[in-house]
């Protein structure tokens, strides 16, 4: 918006030639969601505590955790809230990728609403059936998959795998089904990581950080020739977005840290998650986003290998999953657990960072 309305006027005021700059907007617009993070969260919060939004504890879980029941829930709203202002307020309005980026922010996030909603109304940690929500997610990928596919930009189906200069693979049709697993995957490993204070928080935020590089130097003709990745036409306008959405984690989990005052709920998870995979597939880092996010595919992993290995031979890989409850249930304070697993995640951005120059 500020684009739109302000940087016109340059011609008599010559200061508001900054607003044409990526990154003064991507500052900005992370500033931005820090400070409604901060003017709202109380106010959210306490909304939560008052229409007895509360979180209740499986059963089956850590018996450490039985004590956060009744902590607020869905603080993913605030999340949500602070980054669809900012990102309207300091992106380019004309540029359709924002667009679809913020639409799948929002639609997913809708479906994890939906599933807290149902939580919370029955008192349990159920919500959705499984069926349902993986319905929902389903019917969101494939919209957004579709509309990239048929979007018309050049190399959409092309297939990029980090170390490697040129495309590996013409994907044609079957990219299709990719990125809808890729967008139904990501949105759920996210959504398995958010079991302890602040993880999935400080996860995100080195994520996004990635992210925001990755989209400014792919939004760039002069960088993305230099390093040899696919030059996307308006995706640097990515940035503002991803570095909204840093201010945002930032500022939730100013609420979130151990120990939490509310907790982000589905409505948070899933959203980031879905979002995370939908810049990566406009951008062309599909592959790469595994690795930046890598401690999210551990966690999810961890849970399939847990199911498929019990359902097999009866015998459980974990003491318990996802793995983060697995350290826990080893000895590890959550505390630690939390740090450590931030540590890991900075230590994987860095290694997808590092292959750009390496291919």
């Amino acid at each position: 918006m500020f684009l739109k309305f302000l940087y016109p006027l340059v011609k008599y005021f010559t200061p508001l030639n900054v607003f044409q700059y990526l990154t003064f907007r991507g500052a900005y617009a992370a500033l931005t969601t820090l400070l409604l993070c901060f003017v709202f969260g109380p106010r959210i919060i306490e909304a939560l505590r008052k229409f007895k939004i509360r979180q209740s504890i499986r059963n089956d879980g850590p018996s450490s955790h039985l004590k956060k029941g009744g902590t607020p829930t869905m603080g993913g709203v605030l999340i949500i809230f602070s980054t669809l202002i900012s990102v309207l307020l300091w992106v380019d309005l004309d540029n359709e990728k924002i667009w679809l980026t913020l639409g799948a922010f929002a639609a997913f996030g809708a479906i994890g609403f939906i599933d807290d909603f149902f939580k919370v109304r029955h008192h349990n940690s159920e919500g959705l059936s499984v069926w349902a929500k993986l319905a929902g997610q389903f019917a969101v990928a494939v919209t957004i998959t579709l509309i990239l596919y048929n979007s018309g930009e050049e190399g959409i189906t092309t297939l990029y795998m980090p170390f490697f200069k040129n495309p590996v693979v013409e994907m044609g049709n079957l990219w299709i089904p990719f990125a809808i697993l890729l967008l139904v995957g990501e949105s759920n490993a996210v959504n398995l990581s958010d079991g302890l204070d602040g993880l999935a928080a400080g996860l995100l935020i080195l994520v996004f950080i990635a992210l925001a590089i990755l989209t400014y130097i792919t939004g760039r003709v002069d960088y993305s020739s230099y390093l040899g990745i696919p030059y996307i036409v308006g995706s640097g306008d990515l940035t503002v977005f991803c570095l909204a959405a840093v201010g945002a984690c930032i500022g939730f989990l100013w609420y979130n840290a151990h120990p939490a005052e509310v907790f982000m709920g589905d409505v948070g998870s899933l959203s980031l998650g879905g979002v995370v995979a939908t810049i990566s597939l406009i951008i062309k880092k599909e592959i790469l986003v595994l690795i930046i996010g890598g401690v999210f595919v551990l966690e999810a992993a961890s849970v399939i290998i847990q199911v498929l290995v019990y359902k097999l031979r009866k015998k459980r890989v974990f003491k318990m999953a996802p793995i983060h409850h697995h350290f826990e249930e080893s000895g590890w304070a959550e505390a630690k657990v939390v740090i450590r697993f931030w540590i890991l995640g900075g230590l994987f951005a860095i290694i997808a960072l590092s292959t750009l120059k390496i291919q």
